[in-house]
């Protein structure tokens, strides 16, 4: 049966051309032509494996080999032929080329196989390749931010919760708290890489080949470890795809989260750092203005992630059994958040790369005598005071020293011993920025030490992300 599009898939059924308007309205092609190259690689294993099974003689294989690599160098050096094409999809367009350069035996090759296994085999396959360009991006976010930490290293800042003054930090261990949630990213992406790691070629529709298909010989031709365990689920399975958007919109968080500390340390109230020019943008009316317009779209973009995360969830939460055709819903979401993404990331790394840090507002920042409050309390627990009772002698140390306009490093240890008769001279020790950041020695602390230590652990990690992408 011919149509709009040319010759059917699956016509013989019909007696009448689909409706040209409905033909256009179910048409994937314009989205899943990306999925080319992953249909010839999975035609050309196919091929093999049909011949094996002794479906095809051995020349007949190797021309339609031959025919599906002359196929992709015209895909890659004729963009006009693919947008002109109105094939229904990938698989139609890919099959309608074949037929056109071999004939009848072109038509062998569908042989024994669904179109249903193939997308769900050539979308695990995007999906791989897909992490791996997300970790590389990863990467060189994390060695902006490794980079950052070592050329600030020892620079103090003061640390907040509830974005109020509360501890003193160094500036590489704030960097460096980034730089651990995109570790976790890009452990995360490993983890989708080894979900979608399962070859559901040789299901079928639904219920599996009815040709003596050597599964697992296929799966390693197309650089699969594994195969599926049930042709009925893995038509349909999705989670791969789902698990790739989650850890998507995990990475969009942290960099919005990123973006969003930065924005504040650029602002005027803080003037923690100097944005780049080259990732600023100026105002149309105001000449003064730099705009951080990098971070505040990351920030932005971050939305869209999350919109194509809870598109496919929705595509899927009422789908019964095996394959259906909404499922050709779950590749546009994750598209267009691979398209927002990626260049997110590779954003945000150059802009860190260039961002410089004013070391000495920070130092002055970190020197707020509010930040060593904990270090009195803590002096005083040395003393033997239970640290609840200590923590209220501070509080009204503090609140003293509000009431006569001084910071409790001015107050005489003559008044402070109004508090409690345990204050000694060597507060003021205690009360020294270098020393409240020294105490902090533990492991993963913002000491000097323990902060040059996690930065030898993060370029360890670091490098076996870059050797294994």
């Amino acid at each position: 049966m011919t149509a709009s599009g040319g010759q059917k898939m699956w016509g013989g059924r019909f007696e009448r051309a689909p409706d040209a308007s409905f033909y256009e309205f179910e048409r994937s092609w314009q989205f899943d032509r990306r999925l080319l190259p992953h249909e010839l690689a999975l035609d050309r294993a196919w091929a093999r494996a049909i011949a094996a099974a002794g479906i095809l003689t051995h020349e007949e294989s190797q021309r339609i080999v031959a025919a599906l690599d002359d196929i992709e160098l015209r895909a890659e050096s004729d963009a006009a032929w693919l947008d002109s094409s109105k094939a229904e999809d990938v698989h139609h367009f890919a099959e309608t080329a074949l037929i056109e350069k071999l004939g009848p035996l072109g038509a062998k090759l569908h042989t024994g196989r669904s179109r249903n296994e193939m997308v769900a085999t050539e979308f695990r396959m995007y999906v791989r390749d897909a992490v791996r360009d997300m970790r590389t991006a990863v990467a060189s976010l994390l060695r902006a931010v490794g980079d950052q930490a070592k050329n600030n290293l020892g620079v103090p800042m003061p640390g907040t919760t509830h974005m109020q003054h509360a501890q003193p930090l160094l500036l590489s261990h704030w960097l460096l708290a980034h730089g651990e949630a995109f570790q976790r990213d890009a452990e995360r992406f490993r983890l989708v890489s080894e979900r979608a790691d399962y070859c559901p070629l040789g299901s079928g529709a639904l219920s599996g080949s009815a040709f003596p298909i050597d599964r697992n010989a296929l799966a390693r031709d197309l650089g699969f470890t594994r195969i599926t365990a049930n042709s009925l689920d893995a038509v349909s399975d999705r989670d791969f795809a789902l698990e790739m958007l989650f850890a998507m919109a995990t990475l969009a968080m942290h960099l919005s989260r990123l973006a969003e500390d930065l924005i504040l340390f650029a602002s005027t109230e803080f003037a923690f750092v100097e944005l780049p020019d080259e990732y600023s943008t100026g105002s149309s009316l105001m000449p003064q203005k730099k705009n951080p317009d990098s971070w505040e779209l990351i920030r932005g973009k971050t939305g869209r992630i999350y919109g194509s995360l809870f598109t496919l969830f929705t595509v899927n939460k009422g789908l019964p059994s095996s394959y259906q055709r909404d499922l050709q819903e779950d590749k546009e979401p994750l598209f267009a958040a691979i398209d927002q993404l990626k260049p997110m990331t590779q954003i945000a790394a150059a802009a860190l790369t260039v961002t410089k840090f004013r070391h000495e507002r920070l130092r002055e920042a970190a020197q707020d005598p509010a930040l060593v409050a904990t270090e009195v309390a803590d002096y005083l627990v040395a003393q033997g005071i239970p640290f609840r009772e200590a923590h209220e002698i501070v509080g009204k140390v503090l609140r003293a020293a509000e009431q006569a306009g001084k910071s409790i490093r001015e107050m005489p240890i003559a008044e402070l011993r109004k508090f409690s008769p345990l204050f000694g001279p060597e507060l003021s020790t205690v009360l020294a920025l270098e020393s409240a950041l020294a105490r902090r020695s533990v492991a993963g602390g913002t000491a000097p030490g323990a902060v040059r230590a996690a930065l030898g652990d993060f370029d360890a990690r670091l490098a076996k992300i870059e050797e294994n992408p």
